[in-house]
């Protein structure tokens, strides 16, 4: 199951339709995050975790509430981009995701090496929300985050020269000789 990127409505800078709610601050649950993805209208499941997830080609967006104070909560947005890179390639992903988060608020982008040795990248965007928010801030926020996703994705297929449909560096160090 996966949409096309393509398929997020161009929202101006200013995220709309916009949930009505209270005026006040508000405690963001699963319940507010799937109206806006339906909003989005973008498809998603709820993991074994009982997380949402967005899936798209190459990348799998969670929409996570963590916390075990209630105070303490936090919203949090992760992507786990699929395309796997070769150990050999982690140099210069370091210094490629070094860029991004030097030039992007969001999402920060990291590495995870696998046991496999093959090593994935994962964005990751963060918001404090025990004590309430303004749901606007929570709005525009989420769609930031998720169309940011969507943009680091198209960005490092442009730097790395990678294949966008999802295949290994098109360059041809990894081959036998």
């Amino acid at each position: 199951m996966s949409i096309d990127p393509s398929s997020i409505p161009n929202f101006g800078g200013q995220p709309e339709p916009q949930p009505q709610g209270p005026a006040g601050p508000v405690l963001p649950d699963q319940d507010l995050v799937k109206q806006l993805l339906d909003q989005m209208e973008l498809k998603y499941v709820v993991d074994e975790e009982g997380d949402l997830v967005a899936p798209w080609e190459q990348f799998r967006t969670y929409f996570m509430f963590r916390g075990d104070e209630p105070e303490q909560a936090i919203f949090s947005v992760r992507t786990f981009f699929d395309r796997p890179h070769a150990i050999e390639d982690k140099p210069r992903l370091l210094e490629t995701v070094d860029e991004w988060n030097r030039r992007t608020l969001w999402p920060k982008v990291y590495t995870h090496t696998h046991e496999d040795g093959t090593v994935r990248l994962i964005g990751e965007a963060q918001m404090l929300i025990g004590t309430g928010v303004d749901i606007n801030h929570f709005v525009s926020s989420t769609v930031s985050w998720v169309r940011a996703a969507i943009e680091f994705d198209k960005w490092l297929v442009e730097q790395l020269g990678l294949d966008p449909e999802g295949g290994e560096d098109d360059t041809p160090e990894g081959d036998a000789e």
